[in-house]
């Protein structure tokens, strides 16, 4: 089975490859009407990467689902030929990030071979996530970049510590989860139909909604605190399945954020630009109104790669890529990025299912969860579904903190798949089973 995998897995990635130059061709062809000087070692560039990754897997992970590597490196390569179309300058640099995205998740598969390993690090790792969140906050360190302050500057390097925050508090919140659930479960009176959990149980639910509050309102990052409020939410039903933490966790986050529209000028700025961002086009509406006229313009079939105008897009290689995708490549291409990302939550919930040991089924969900919803926060931003959040779409967005957090989150579910499928090998048959 594992040799199965590890082949078909194979065949995939040498067809994502083919997608890949085929695009970065096309877009060179669209944009100057000739083929790129370095085609060859563009080719044998993508080759070497996916084949490294590939073969990691088939030495650390053997076991491990055959869909997500593949899905992961079309998504990469997607932003990656969208980037070079956009930028040259910028395509080096991602060219670079994820050349450190593959070694990070070459060395996440090397240096945990056990998952359950990491579970007892749980409060250091707790520790660690909140000096991620606070550190842009910092003065001398934090610096505030088109009006959300989550970067931090050591000397010439500027990257966003919640990227990595969020991997480190998904396994502080799974592990605590797990170490508390028969506590969690219990429930008090029931009110309005709901069982209410008993006051004292609340703690975490409340320290998450506070926490998630200060993310939002010291740091001007909705997309963040919407993240992890939902990330422990998620980890806190799955573990418990208590419809009450769903509607009093709904409850708190919308009240809190209806008190930060009312206490604060720039939460009530992004939510006016949200609702009528045609009041103001050529200010403070111009990203959102430049954005709908590029989706407008690709229909279905898009302009072409390269022939479209999404350079008018500000910030378009990082907020707003989906937009350029949605030009160029039109409501087909952009059904093709949100097939490949349900494709990925469904390989992650699926490794989910066919985990046995709680810590790895919650991780794996959490992680999971992650993925989706941060692609779904970023792609609804996009379509005017929901404000503008500022959070990247993962493996296609421009950002090396992005890149790098992101494949060290695709190491962690298929260690986890890995140990699963051991697991299901290593059960004896039953006496109904077949010998």
């Amino acid at each position: 089975m594992k040799s199965r995998n590890r082949n078909v897995e194979f065949f995939l990635l040498l067809f994502v490859a083919i997608l890949v130059v085929a695009g970065y061709v096309l877009a060179s062809l669209g944009r100057s009407s000739s083929i790129p000087a370095n085609i060859v070692p563009f080719l044998v560039g993508i080759l070497l990467l996916l084949l490294l990754a590939h073969f990691a897997v088939r030495k650390f992970a053997p076991r491990a689902d055959f869909s997500l590597l593949p899905l992961a490196g079309l998504l990469n390569g997607i932003g990656y030929f969208v980037i070079a179309r956009l930028d040259k300058d910028l395509a080096g640099l991602q060219a670079t990030w994820t050349l450190f995205g593959v070694g990070a998740f070459i060395a996440t598969l090397v240096l945990i071979p056990q998952i359950r390993r990491i579970e007892q690090y749980r409060y250091i790792l707790m520790t660690i996530g909140v000096i991620f969140l606070i550190m842009p906050l910092i003065p001398g360190f934090g610096r505030e970049i088109n009006g959300a302050r989550i970067w931090v500057s050591l000397g010439s390097i500027n990257f966003q510590p919640g990227e990595f925050a969020k991997i480190v508090l998904a396994i502080f919140f799974s592990a605590y989860i797990v170490e508390k659930r028969d506590v969690l479960s219990i429930t008090g009176a029931r009110r309005f139909g709901i069982a209410v959990p008993d006051f004292r149980h609340l703690g975490p639910i409340l320290l998450a909604w506070g926490v998630s509050l200060v993310v939002m309102v010291a740091e001007k990052d909705l997309g963040s605190s919407l993240l992890f409020f939902t990330l422990f939410i998620s980890l806190l039903w799955i573990s418990t399945g208590k419809t009450s933490y769903l509607v009093m966790s709904a409850v708190l986050f919308f009240g809190g954020a209806l008190l930060a529209w009312s206490q604060f000028s720039h939460v009530q700025e992004r939510v006016d630009i949200w609702i009528h961002p045609f009041n103001d086009p050529t200010g403070d509406g111009y990203q959102i109104v430049q954005s709908s006229f590029a989706l407008a313009e690709g229909g279905l079939t898009g302009t072409g790669l390269g022939v479209g105008n999404p350079e008018n897009i500000p910030a378009v290689e990082t907020d707003f890529i989906l937009a350029a995708i949605g030009e160029e490549l039109g409501l087909i291409g952009t059904t093709a990025v949100l097939i490949l990302f349900v494709l990925m939550v469904g390989s992650g919930l699926r490794i989910s299912l066919t985990s046995t040991r709680p810590f790895e089924k919650l991780l794996s969900a959490g992680l999971t969860t992650l993925l989706g919803f941060q692609a779904f926060v970023i792609i609804a931003g996009v379509v005017r579904l929901l404000p503008l959040t500022g959070v990247t779409l993962p493996f296609v967005s421009y950002g090396g903190s992005s890149l790098l957090a992101n494949w060290i989150l695709l190491a962690l579910l298929l260690r986890i798949s890995d140990e699963a499928r051991k697991g299901e090998e290593g059960k004896a048959p039953t006496a109904s089973e077949p010998q």
